[in-house]
């Protein structure tokens, strides 16, 4: 039983034979993707406050040294990113910041808003407003609290990490793999968009990231919704002294992953925290999200490659190199998006070219077969 499962009605059940196939796939049972894909962005965390201490994560900052970015500093990360070529906005901050850190509540309301999930509404209008189209990742969000952003998200996300009870998450205010599931199925039923994935390394198992991996097809394969898988190795840092995962583990993860994953999902490395060149025969067909403007503010130890980097990973695997927008092809119709995406989209205007250069330039990817041999 997936720890939380039942405590938010997460109805999912692994079969343990689909979990024993995964167990059995190795690099060898899957081929390299015909191409790679990234997306250029600025990478906006609205405030490094969250509810969670996880033992590996330097993303938070405790209570009274937290700050909450001002609007205007939002516009003019957004109005850089769209100036040098950007299509997203990839907005982040911790678990409910506003429920732990008084300072972050009272200057919220201030600005007029009553949470940080009504002010992330107003950081994606911004974005939309500069030209950019707006990824959020919030952390767990509630039915109502992704409903009031939903229609001005080009697409959304929140890592699993894993569906395994571990000391990584431990404390007071411990994650619970079933509220991150109940996050990724209220996705699914709001017709979002979404992107996930899987932490490898914090003390999961390989049958944990067999049933890990199931568990996202499971609820792909019910709403259509999950766009693509991160397979993220857990990085070393200042909280964090313990050894990342070996190439071999990551090989066998991203293999599994793209195994057990329907084949319209794509599968990520991190190219400034994996060994990717080393990963791509493992069916890794997409890059991330890379900015040429800021810096990964999760991982801040490790920089993003350059877009000349990016090329010569796909020219060393012999492959084409596409960029994408935060959302995919597939799901730019009025079915997925929101009226203000959609017309950010379909605007006469520069982003609006821009976006639809990008769409154009990726046709030669989008539709080739990633699946396994």
């Amino acid at each position: 039983m997936i720890p939380g499962a039942d405590a938010y009605d997460v109805d999912l059940e692994i079969d343990p034979a689909d979990r024993e196939r995964l167990l059995s796939v190795g690099p060898g049972d899957v081929s390299a993707a015909p191409g790679l894909t990234f997306a250029r962005n600025v990478f906006v965390p609205l405030t490094t406050a969250c509810r969670y201490t996880c033992t590996y994560c330097t993303y938070y900052d405790p209570p009274g040294e937290a700050s909450l970015r001002s609007p205007e500093q939002i516009r003019e990360i957004c109005r850089e990113g769209a100036e040098t070529g950007c299509t997203e906005a990839l907005f982040t901050f911790g678990d409910d910041p506003d429920d732990r850190y008084d300072a972050i509540y009272d200057q919220l309301r201030e600005w007029g808003h009553d949470s940080i999930h009504s002010y992330l509404r107003e950081a994606c209008e911004i974005a939309l407003d500069e030209g950019l189209l707006p990824h959020a990742n919030p952390g767990d969000q509630t039915r109502e609290q992704m409903a009031h952003v939903a229609d001005v998200n080009a697409s959304m996300g929140v890592m699993l990490e894993t569906t395994a009870d571990v000391a990584a998450h431990a404390g007071s205010r411990r994650k619970e793999p079933g509220q991150r599931l109940a996050t990724i199925r209220t996705a699914g039923e709001l017709g979002i968009p979404f992107t996930t994935g899987i932490l490898v390394g914090i003390g999961e198992d390989w049958t944990d990231r067999a049933e890990s991996l199931l568990a996202i097809g499971a609820l792909h394969e019910r709403y259509g919704h999950v766009q693509e898988v991160i397979v993220q190795p857990v990085s070393p840092n200042e909280r964090w002294d313990r050894d990342p995962p070996s190439l071999e583990t990551m090989r066998r993860t991203v293999a599994m992953a793209r195994a057990g994953l329907p084949e319209e999902i794509s599968v990520q490395v991190p190219p400034n925290l994996a060994r990717t060149r080393q990963l791509l025969d493992c069916g890794v067909d997409d890059l991330g999200g890379v900015s040429p403007v800021t810096d990964d503010h999760v991982n801040p130890d490790y920089a993003w490659p350059a877009l000349d980097e990016l090329r010569d990973i796909a020219d060393s695997a012999g492959v084409p190199l596409c960029e994408r927008l935060p959302v995919y092809d597939r799901y730019v119709d009025e079915q997925w998006l929101g009226g203000p995406v959609l017309e950010a989209i379909r605007g006469e205007g520069d982003a609006g070219e821009r976006f639809r250069s990008v769409i154009g330039d990726n046709d030669a990817y989008t539709g080739l077969d990633r699946g396994g041999k």
